[in-house]
This record gives C-alpha cells, structure tokens and sequence, in this order.
C-alpha cells in the first residue's frame, strides 16, 4: 500500500479477513478515517500488518483472541531487532487501533493498553547535517544552465532557507510564492493541515525568481511550483508536466547533487531542513523563534536540531591529552 488502504478482502491480514463484514469495515476504517497523513497511514499499516502476521504464526485466529501477552512478546521481540522509536511507533499503532476496534465494539478490551515500551530518550537529532559552507557549495555546484538543474536548485534551497519539511515544499504551487510588503513569501502546507507563511531569504527569493522566469510558470497560479520533468532528448531539454514533485524523486536529486558535489554519505531531503536550522542557530537565531520559523508543536522537537554544543564537546575531550 503506498498511499490509502486495501479495498479488497484478499488484502486483509489473515486474522482481519476471517472476522465478519463488520470488522473487516473497521479495519479498513481506522486507516481511512482516523490516520490522515499518508506518512503515517504507511507506518502504521506496515506496524499492525507486521504484528498480525506474527500473531498468525502462533495460532491467533481472531482479532478478540489476541491478549497483552501477545502484543508484550511481540514488542519484547522488536525491541531486540529494531530502534526504540520503531518499537514504541509500532505499540502507539497497535494502541490506536486495538481503541478504534474496542469503541467499535469488535473486540471487548485494548490488549496493548498495558503494555510498556521501551523507554527511549534523544536530546540530538541523528540526521546528518551540513556545515554553512557545504550548504553554499551544493547549491553552488548544481548546474543552473538545465532546467532539471534550474529546479532542484530552487527546491533544495527552500528546504535549507524556509526549514521546510519536504512534503510541504513539494506540494507548494506557484501561487504559494506571493509578493509582500516588496519581499516574496512562501505559503507551506504542513501536516496536520497547518498552514505556515513564511518570508523568502534574499537568496532564495533569487533563486525562486529565476526558475519561475525560465520555466515559464510565474503564469500559472495553480500550476504546481516544482513539477516533474519530462527528459527531453538531442540537446537535453525537458518538458514541465503538470504533476508535482514527489518525496522520492526529490530525495534522488538531493542524494545526486549530495554526492557530484563531495558531500558525505546519509545526506538526504532532512537533512536541509536540519542544514537551515542548525546554521540559523549558531548565527544567533533563538529557540523559540526556530520552533517558530521550523512549524515546530514541541519546543524539544527544535531542541533536536541544536548542534551548538558539538563543537564545545569536541574541544572538552582534546583537553585529554595522553
């Protein structure tokens, strides 16, 4: 499943499908109606089917047979062969459903209400990040003279400058870029609906500017703002679908321009998100306006994003000199 639930009931784990009509609609249900991002939907489908399935293998054959010893050995199993956050995003998953199941009156009790995580605590974010002057010299090595090139450069800065998430930069449509107050802006949809405004860089307005001057669309409202491209063939030229941008194709330019320009392995479309951050807060941007500025619920969400004790780390332990 890639964006919405199975339909059919071949679809369904094992023990779903041999339940009644009712379950089975209840199912599907909390995939359809409770889990609204598509991010999620996929991580929690991919949790419970994974649990299902092993439950099968141990002669569970209905839903209301599964007990918190089952969901306790299945977790107790993961925490062995998975990350912490895995772990606890699949018992969360498991908790959800097995509530929606219950209110539905599928099932009489939560089997997963009882049991415990794993506890897990992270007060830095793992994702790799760039340096200000490796940041510059990616955007400055992608070759501006292609509108493939034109594109990913514009897309890759808003990500570095707005902090924007990807799926909020890929679905912004040309409209989404509006003058204001003489400095153009850029309207992101985030998820949970949120709607985030934010003022363009003086860079990233020059880049934005020029890829809306050569690609034609600063006519075009509705038009998405970062389409795919259509590879054209004898010199090079493509043609601009209609059709926006996708994670996974922005995450191959990011990872392509990452490695013609030198840049360390694991860099991805998080990563100029962290790159924005990280740099906004060493140059003396506060916390509070980083959550701001990042869309952040949480405070300790941007905390994750601050890398400036690494360099005083650094300096502590090559005082240890031996």
């Amino acid at each position: 499943m890639n964006q919405f639930v199975p339909l059919s009931a071949a679809a369904l784990p094992a023990i779903v499908a041999a339940g009644d009509e009712r379950a089975k609609l209840r199912f599907l249900e909390f995939f359809a109606v409770q889990i609204r991002n598509p991010n999620t939907r996929r991580a929690y489908l991919g949790d419970v089917e994974g649990f299902l399935t092993w439950c099968a293998g141990y002669r569970v054959h209905q839903l209301g047979e599964i007990s918190p010893l089952h969901v306790a050995s299945y977790i107790e199993l993961l925490t062995r062969s998975r990350t912490a956050p895995t772990t606890k995003r699949c018992l969360a998953a498991l908790r959800k459903l097995f509530d929606w199941l219950v209110t539905g009156q599928v099932v009489p009790s939560n089997p997963a209400t009882s049991v415990r995580g794993p506890k897990y605590s992270q007060r830095q974010g793992k994702t790799p990040i760039l340096a200000a002057d490796e940041a510059r010299a990616l955007l400055d090595s992608i070759d501006a003279s292609t509108l493939v090139g034109l594109r990913d450069r514009a897309f890759i800065a808003t990500m570095l400058l707005t902090f924007a998430r990807v799926s909020a930069v890929a679905g912004m449509k040309v409209e989404d870029l509006y003058l204001s107050e003489r400095r153009y802006w850029a309207r992101l949809h985030e998820k949970g609906g949120k709607l985030h405004e934010m003022p363009c860089n003086h860079k990233l307005e020059t880049y934005l500017v020029e890829w809306l001057e050569v690609s034609g669309l600063k006519d075009e409202p509705k038009a998405p703002l970062f389409p795919t491209i259509r590879r054209g063939t004898g010199n090079g030229a493509g043609e601009l679908t209609r059709t926006h941008l996708q994670q996974q194709n922005a995450y191959d330019a990011v990872r392509r321009h990452a490695a013609a320009a030198g840049m360390p392995n694991g860099i991805g479309n998080h990563s100029m998100r962290g790159t924005g951050l990280t740099s906004f807060l060493k140059n003396g941007g506060s916390l509070r306006k980083a959550q701001e500025m990042a869309n952040h619920a949480d405070l300790r969400t941007t905390q994750l994003y601050d890398r400036r004790k690494n360099a005083v780390t650094i300096e502590d332990v090559e005082r240890t000199m031996i």
